[in-house]
């Protein structure tokens, strides 16, 4: 039995306010513990994270679990989430103690897991990324970085989900580091592997379910050499990505950069240290780029898939970007005048979420809601696959959902990016990639899906 199964076989669940042990959240509780088996064995990890999550949707807005020594609240709404986590952010912003993914994988210094205290730094820094003189500049970078992604699924097609890969590196790489990305094929599968890692370490180890026992001392952690290693995997392959420009930055010859401009910037007056630099310059890369290839892959899905929702946004992009015999390429200052587009970015995130699970955000305070009395150190998970399910024929890919006049931004009643003061600082950056992305595709390029002898289930 895998880690994680054996530390949810230990786990009891029930919903709130029942106390019922015939109710069918007892069948659930045994179907999350053949997960965890399926998950440590890496087999069909994104369908059985997907369903499971998908299976507690019936029992309500909240749903308590007992997983070890933690208590968790699934929140399984759009309505849940906006009062927990938006509303009273105050008390619902810590990051609950991660003793493997958080200290021996991360070091402790992942911003998106650190906790509070520590957290609090690295997110003012971040904040110079949402300036809007800042994304204008990004605009002419992601622009840029798109023409190569084009170049290249003309030349090989076959490769196109590689192209989506190297296209969110590069643009990432760009804003952060300052440098058109000059990496080998080997140092872009490391710097992937080094993010599928941290995130399947999430909650992997029944050491973060009873992180108590992180306390006894080294030698008699038997777990402790294999995330350990893992950790300083991680640590090697983001110095080697981290030295180069920080010696740039410091000899006057790096060009403008996040890092240059404002992470490393005297007048910014960060606090941190070369590590904690290093760990959110890098994290910024590791989680914008592959939430971006994500994103950018499932489009794809959908447009090949959807050949209907592909006309009406090719049309659209046509209509700005044709004019008699002239041709241009979308741009970024014309996402207010694609309507379906932009809303095609929602319906992406939606239809397929990148991040089924977003980290749990931790109780600092008691708190009643709708009755149920929660104490402080429960634990707060969003259920992205619940708050997709919210819609008519929510699995169907309709971008005209979200057209309804009243808000275009990626994160009007969309929770994929995080909520509260958690929520993902470079949203607007993701958005600005996706569109341009999307738009441009879409102008040179018609999708279409290979055939199979035997159709393929989406």
């Amino acid at each position: 039995m895998g880690n994680a199964a054996w530390a949810l076989w230990c786990a009891s669940a029930r919903k709130l306010a029942t106390d019922d042990a015939s109710s069918p959240w007892s069948y659930s509780l045994q179907q999350l513990g053949e997960f965890s088996t399926s998950f440590i064995r890496g087999k069909r990890y994104l369908y059985l994270t997907s369903h499971q999550l998908a299976s507690l949707i019936k029992y309500g807005d909240l749903v308590t679990l007992h997983m070890g020594s933690q208590t968790w609240v699934v929140l399984n709404s759009d309505r849940a989430v906006t009062e927990l986590i938006a509303k009273r952010g105050k008390i619902t912003n810590e990051r609950p103690h991660m003793p493997i993914a958080g200290d021996l994988v991360s070091h402790g210094k992942r911003t998106v897991i650190r906790q509070e205290q520590d957290w609090r730094e690295g997110r003012r820094v971040m904040h110079q990324l949402l300036s809007g003189s800042n994304l204008k500049t990004y605009a002419g970078m992601q622009e840029l970085e798109s023409i190569d992604m084009l170049r290249s699924y003309l030349r090989n097609p076959k490769l196109w989900y590689a192209h989506n890969y190297r296209y969110a590196t590069s643009v990432l790489y760009r804003i952060v580091m300052g440098y058109p990305l000059n990496k080998t094929k080997a140092e872009l599968d490391d710097y992937q592997k080094v993010t599928i890692d941290f995130v399947a370490s999430i909650n992997r180890s029944w050491i973060d379910f009873f992180p108590a026992f992180a306390k006894i001392p080294s030698f008699m952690q038997p777990w402790r050499s294999f995330w350990a290693e893992m950790g300083a995997f991680h640590h090697h392959v983001f110095s080697e990505w981290w030295k180069p420009v920080k010696s740039a930055v410091t000899d006057g010859s790096a060009p403008p950069s996040f890092v240059r401009d404002v992470l490393l910037n005297p007048e910014t007056k960060y606090t941190g240290d070369d590590e904690e630099a290093m760990y959110l310059a890098t994290s910024v890369m590791a989680a914008g780029g592959d939430n971006t290839r994500m994103s950018i892959n499932t489009f794809t899905m959908a447009m090949a898939t959807r050949p209907e929702a592909q006309k009406r946004a090719r049309e659209e992009v046509d209509k700005i970007c044709k004019d008699g015999n002239s041709l241009r390429l979308p741009r970024m200052s014309d996402l207010s005048e694609m309507p379906y587009i932009a809303s095609m970015i929602k319906e992406v995130l939606r239809w397929r979420p990148t991040v089924p699970v977003i980290p749990p955000h931790q109780l600092t305070e008691n708190l009643e809601f709708d009755g149920h009395f929660i104490p402080k150190g429960t634990n707060l998970l969003i259920n992205s696959i619940a708050l997709s399910s919210e819609f008519n024929k929510a699995g169907d890919f309709e971008p005209e959902r979200w057209m309804d006049g009243s808000d275009l931004r990626t994160t009007h009643n969309f929770w994929g990016f995080g909520g509260g003061r958690r929520i993902c600082v470079g949203w607007k950056v993701a958005e600005q990639a996706l569109f341009i992305a999307f738009a441009r595709i879409l102008f040179c390029f018609e999708l279409s899906p290979v055939s199979f002898k035997r159709a393929l289930p989406l």
